[in-house]
């Protein structure tokens, strides 16, 4: 053995620097964010969607995550209407991040049969929305919630929607649309008529195309399929908001029969109703 030979030394690991203890920190607090929004309840989503449609649609007893749940829907008048119905069966979701955007995919048991998917995606300029085609079929009835004048209507039937695709761009100038639906409402009733049912009847939307400010252009059209209740009208958007003109008319031998639906539809000129919005 050599002179002098000493033991190694065991040396104390380096103190972590500031940038390696901040490097740390963050990477702790990104994790727990990580954490908390992965398992973020269902709940959280109420308040979004109720301020988003003026409180017309609320989710209640909601259940899951924020990114797959599931919630009992209630359609009302707004904020402190009395009217509200719920729709049978409620809501199922599922929320996938897909940069730059999300896809959104919802399932109404009582009225979608393949669900709905939609494709957000947002950019400096605008929120792209994009729906592919789609079919569902919803009870008439659940109208009766969002207050006038479908408290006083209290319509039945049923709605059948169809697209084959549509695009929203929502931005500060307004909204941009692209595409076309088709609603179709069939065996049409009210609580105003004792005819059951009155028609049936389509309403066909046709999105103005992206050079249109505000969805200028788009256009709305109403026709009757068939039925004793004749109705008929065109409407358009115009500085965002739609302008409708149409009239309503009972078929001959059925104006008793509907009378108190006509005096509520519009403005009496003669055997003919004068339907305006905007």
């Amino acid at each position: 053995m050599a002179r002098n030979a000493r033991p190694p030394r065991h040396t104390a690991p380096p103190s972590l620097t500031l940038a390696g203890r901040s490097g740390l920190a963050l990477a702790f607090g990104l994790g727990v964010a990580a954490a908390v929004l992965g398992f973020a309840p269902a709940r959280w989503l109420a308040g979004p969607v109720a301020q988003a449609t003026g409180g017309k649609v609320q989710l209640v007893n909601a259940r899951g995550t924020v990114w797959q749940g599931q919630a009992d829907v209630l359609l009302t008048g707004g904020t402190g209407s009395q009217d509200r119905t719920a729709l049978p069966g409620g809501l199922r979701w599922a929320l996938r991040p897909s940069w730059p955007g999300l896809t959104v995919a919802l399932d109404a048991p009582c009225c979608t049969t393949k669900g709905l998917t939609l494709s957000l995606q947002a950019s400096w300029r605008a929120l792209e929305v994009s729906v592919p085609a789609h079919q569902s079929e919803w009870p008439a009835a659940l109208l009766t919630g969002l207050g006038t004048p479908w408290n006083t209507l209290q319509l039945q039937g049923q709605l059948v929607l169809n697209t084959p695709g549509v695009a929203l761009w929502f931005s500060p100038s307004g909204l941009r649309s692209q595409g076309s639906a088709t609603l179709d409402m069939r065996d049409t009733a009210s609580r105003l008529s004792t005819l059951r049912p009155m028609g049936s009847y389509r309403l066909q939307w046709f999105g103005a195309g992206e050079g249109s400010p505000r969805g200028d252009g788009a256009r709305l059209t109403l026709t009757t399929q068939s039925g004793a209740l004749r109705l008929q009208g065109e409407g358009q958007w115009v500085a965002g908001r739609l302008r409708f003109e149409g009239d309503a008319q009972a078929s001959p031998g059925r104006e008793e029969a509907l009378a108190n639906l006509l005096n509520i539809l519009g403005r009496r000129q003669g055997a003919r109703t004068l339907i305006k919005i905007g």
